[in-house]
Formats: structure tokens, C-alpha cells, sequence
């Protein structure tokens, strides 16, 4: 009985895992279409392909494009807050963090913008977004932040958010085709400009005693 068990309980895992792993392509496919193309333009006959699947298989678990945008959504926001998982003040590791996610997903996230006012899921996507970066900055660079008054914080948090924002990737990565490097002393220069402070400053986490940025 116990053998039989077990052996049970092997195959439910094994079955669940393949499960997942089947999930985690179809997304892939999808993520892989969006990056490349319009939302309208995607058929779910081309996802199935790619991942391998059946058009069924796709239906059965994500219901059709909508609940594959929804899935594409959630698993891409869980990734990108896992990695911005960083202590406050650590402003070298959430450069390099930034600047990781745009490089792996800058392009997929300006085809997003592109289309959010053509679909309601990819402007609530969207948006989530922008409120997660101004969040995730202002936890950066909190210790900083705080000892502003209140419309200097503001006006600083506005900059900060502005530094290390998508489109600073899109201009120099793509339209200026400027090295790694250059990006990273350009949002590092102008998160320092937006303290009144400087770049080794930053990186150093020195907190001035005052300042009126």
C-alpha cells in the first residue's frame, strides 16, 4: 500500500510539474510574440507552435489571449519584484538591477506602451508599472528622500523616478546605441543632480545632514 502510494504520489508530481513547465512556455511564446509584434496580430495558432503545444492546450489553461496577457502580466511583475528586492540606500545594486530588467524586457515594455491606449488589460498594465517604479525609487532612495521637506521631496522623487526611468534606457540604449557603462554613469549622474549630491556620494550611501534640493 505504502509503494502504491508513493508511486502515486510520484506520478501527481511529475504530472504537475510537466504542467508547469508546459504553462511556463506557452507564456514564453506569448511574451516572445508581444516583444515582437501587436497584441491583435497575435494568433494563438503561432503560440501553440511555439511552445510546442496544441491550440487546445493553450485554451485549457489561459482561456485565449486576454488570460494569456493576464498570466504574461503577473508572472513578468512577480520576476521583476523579486529582483528589485534590494536594502534601501544601495543605490550601485539598484542600478544594476534596473538596468538588468530594462535590458532584458525594455523592449517588451515599450511595445506595452505603445498599445496601452488601444487596450484596457495593457493600460492597467502599464500603470501598475509606473506605480511600482515610483515606489521601488522612492524605497531606494529613502534615506536621502527623507530628510527633505515636503515639496523638495516631491520635486527630488519626481527626478529620481525620471533618472531611472524606462525611456532613459530607450534613448541611450537604443536611439543613442551607447554602451552599459554610459548608462549606468548617466542614471547615476542625474539620481546625484536630482540630491544635490554626488555620484560617489550615492554610491557610497552618504546621507548629508541637510540639503534643499
Amino acid at each position: 500500500m505504502n509503494e502504491q502510494t508513493d508511486t502515486r504520489a510520484y506520478r501527481q508530481t511529475a504530472r504537475a510539474k510537466a504542467a508547469e513547465q508546459t504553462g511556463e512556455r506557452i507564456i514564453a511564446a506569448f511574451l516572445a510574440r508581444m516583444r515582437g509584434g501587436w497584441f491583435e496580430e497575435i494568433r494563438l495558432e503561432d503560440v501553440a507552435a511555439d511552445a510546442a503545444v496544441s491550440v487546445q492546450t493553450v485554451i485549457r489553461r489561459f482561456g485565449g489571449k486576454e488570460g494569456l496577457l493576464d498570466a504574461s502580466r503577473n508572472r513578468m511583475r512577480d520576476d521583476i519584484l523579486a529582483a528589485r528586492q534590494l536594502p534601501s540606500g544601495d543605490v550601485g545594486r539598484a542600478l544594476e538591477a534596473i538596468i538588468a530588467e530594462y535590458e532584458a524586457h525594455g523592449e517588451l515594455m515599450m511595445r506595452a506602451l505603445a498599445q496601452e491606449d488601444r487596450y484596457p488589460q495593457i493600460k492597467g498594465m502599464t500603470d501598475e508599472g509606473r506605480t511600482t517604479h515610483r515606489e521601488w525609487v522612492g524605497a531606494v532612495f529613502a534615506p536621502w528622500l527623507a530628510i527633505l521637506e515636503p515639496g523638495a521631496r516631491c520635486r527630488a522623487h519626481d527626478r529620481l523616478v525620471i533618472a531611472l526611468d524606462l525611456y532613459v534606457w530607450k534613448l541611450l540604449r537604443v536611439d543613442m546605441k551607447r554602451s552599459l557603462a554610459e548608462l549606468r554613469r548617466a542614471m547615476l549622474e542625474m539620481a546625484a543632480a536630482a540630491l544635490a549630491t554626488t555620484p560617489q556620494a550615492l554610491i557610497q550611501a552618504r546621507i548629508p545632514e541637510n540639503t534643499d534640493a
